[in-house]
């Protein structure tokens, strides 16, 4: 067998692993949040949507920080999967004799440590939301001026330099290791955590709007979790990035006239 050939079957065994790997763990994310947010179980449904007389102990920060964190995984795993995918063979085809493992593992944890930088900042606001009393049982913002406001804020930011800079990024995975490749588990952690900022610079509005549709909403989190994964894979995702700013624009713009 020649070293081409080898190469090829390591490169083939490497995806699979790490299509395994991810499906894996996005079926546990998802597992977790529907058997969390959907049970019938009144203790489960009691720790995950909190009343205005809940009280923030360290065990309650905890579980919501948990539940963020489950739910940006579940989400934005799917998306990521070419971007490991690609990280993956690069780094079998520039280390032929030794194994891309653990450089895939500190990617991942890299990109996740950004995630979970950005569910820690959305538990804060979800506190400061629930003392306002602007937070419904499912966790959804009562006041339709605020949810309309940033209906309006994600759907204009669809529009910005910005976001278009980093959907690029997430819809070039080639272009990104080109630009940013490091060796090394330590070099592999680095890219984790500039492909999670590129991401959250794509999605993070994206993610807010969780708030207006109910964070505890199944049917809303599919919503996204789906509109992202098209944004990124599918043909014409700038496109589908506009044509979700106008609609987001236009549903806050309509539910502010209604609520003049």
């Amino acid at each position: 067998m020649d070293d081409r050939t080898l190469l090829e079957r390591m490169l083939r065994h490497d995806r699979a692993l790490v299509i395994g790997g991810l499906s894996l763990l996005v079926l546990l994310s998802w597992g977790t949040l529907i058997l969390s947010l959907d049970a019938g179980d009144e203790k489960m449904a009691g720790m995950v949507m909190p009343t205005s007389v809940t009280p923030w102990t360290l065990d309650h920060w905890g579980l919501m920080l948990s539940m963020w964190l489950v739910m940006m995984a579940a989400m934005m795993l799917p998306s990521a999967a070419p971007m490991v995918l690609l990280y993956a063979r690069v780094a079998r085809s520039r280390s032929p004799e030794g194994s891309p493992a653990n450089g895939i593992a500190t990617f991942v944890l890299g990109y996740a440590t950004v995630w979970g930088g950005f569910s820690v900042g959305a538990v804060l606001l979800q506190f400061w939301l629930e003392r306002l009393a602007l937070l419904s049982s499912t966790l959804g913002l009562t006041s339709l001026v605020l949810a309309a406001s940033v209906s309006i804020a994600a759907g204009v930011y669809q529009w910005t330099p910005w976001k278009y800079a980093c959907l690029r990024r997430c819809r070039s995975p080639l272009d990104f290791v080109l630009t940013h490749w490091r060796g090394g588990a330590g070099g592999a952690f680095i890219m984790g955590i500039r492909h999670g900022l590129y991401c959250v610079g794509c999605c993070g509005p994206i993610m807010l709007l969780l708030f207006v549709g109910g964070i505890v909403n199944l049917y809303w989190i599919g919503i996204l979790a789906s509109f992202v994964l098209a944004e990124k894979l599918l043909p014409g995702g700038r496109w589908l990035s506009r044509v979700a700013g106008l609609a987001l624009i236009g549903w806050g713009l309509a539910t502010l006239l209604r609520g003049v």
